[in-house]
């Protein structure tokens, strides 16, 4: 008999957020696999799991005994706060809401094996925690041949002959949007591109702030507002280098597209993101350390090609196989915990 599990998600309600296509890849991923029958937001009770992916107040009060309830950690609440603004009171609220839906799951996964010390300050047992990384079909993020690119530069009215730098995500504090356009000032001769917007309007982390930057970029920057993600790959193929010069993240969807389409990456050199990446990619820590990266990718192609490969070992290592068996034994085994410890009750 299948395992029967009821995906909760309301994450592709707002518009250009990670979390909503990591959500998307999950979904497809697990939806081949015969062994399990899989509904989104049903409304129906009879489900073995109920795996919630955004922590809604209307999921909240789904979660009971009947089933295994499996929460997906896509934020850390205390890590959270440069990206949305809140009163302070609000968001002492929100951190204690969402740290007890994480308390109340029978199941935890995280798709960084760093948060995994964070959760368990929380008081959560190590036990329930699993880390599963995410996750791109690379039949949709893939490289394109030089003939579409030129294309598709045209297509965003960008120059054939300039170094492109790309830059994505929702605008907002902890973006590192400072440090991109401080770097796109420093060199002139590129072209900078940033996709993404507001995606939670004025609540938005620096929203005032970057609204009005973003009403006046310097010549060599180019904003491209909200994309659907059917067009990323296209966005991703057209640039010669994703900039990503984030504060924090968890395991950023836009990095494993990049990587499957070949392109290089430059990144803060943050701790999170040496588990899942291996040291594979160029990083720094301020402008003149990005400017630097960036100038030796654009006149070192030896340089530059080895970070092709690093990404190309990136995208080869989170391959679909791997990682769709990965999920199916997750399920086997915390739906069969649960049972025999339902069992013996």
């Amino acid at each position: 008999m299948k395992i029967r599990i009821n995906m909760l998600s309301a994450a592709e309600s707002v518009p250009g957020q990670g979390v909503g296509s990591a959500f998307r890849e999950q979904y497809e991923l697990v939806k081949e696999l015969n062994d399990f029958e899989i509904e989104l937001n049903s409304k129906k009770s009879n489900f073995d799991i109920y795996h919630i992916h955004s922590p809604n107040p209307t999921f909240r009060l789904r979660m009971n005994k009947k089933h295994l309830n499996i929460m997906y950690v896509h934020f850390i609440p205390a890590k959270n706060h440069e990206s949305i603004y809140l009163p302070k009171l609000a968001e002492k609220i929100f951190d204690w809401y969402a740290n007890s839906f994480y308390r109340k799951a029978d199941e935890l996964v995280v798709v960084n094996p760093c948060f995994i010390g964070d959760l368990e300050q929380l008081k959560i047992p190590r036990d329930k925690i699993t880390y599963i990384p995410n996750y791109v079909d690379h039949e949709l993020f893939k490289p394109l041949p030089n003939d579409e690119i030129k294309k598709i530069r045209e297509k965003y009215e960008i120059p054939q002959d300039k170094f492109v730098v790309l830059g994505c995500g929702q605008i907002q504090t902890r973006k590192g949007i400072d440090d991109f356009i401080s770097t796109a000032i420093s060199n002139p001769e590129m072209q900078f591109v940033w996709v993404g917007g507001f995606s939670f309007g004025r609540l938005m982390h620096g929203y005032r702030k970057y609204k009005k930057l973003f009403k006046n970029l310097p010549q060599n920057v180019k904003h491209i507002p909200i994309v659907e993600r059917k067009y990323m790959n296209e966005i991703f193929n057209m640039c010669d280098v994703l900039f990503m010069p984030s504060y924090m993240e968890l395991f950023p969807m836009t990095i494993l597209e990049v990587a499957n389409v070949h392109k290089p990456f430059l990144v803060r050199d943050l701790e999170l993101y040496r588990p899942i990446l291996f040291s594979k990619y160029a990083k720094a820590n301020d402008v003149s350390g990005f400017s630097s990266e960036l100038r030796k990718m654009k006149i070192d192609v030896t340089y530059y090609n080895s970070l092709v490969e690093c990404s190309k070992f990136i995208s080869d290592f989170y391959n679909k196989d791997v990682i769709q068996k990965t999920w199916k034994e997750y399920y086997q085994r915390v739906y069969l915990k649960w049972k025999m410890k339902k069992d013996n009750k």
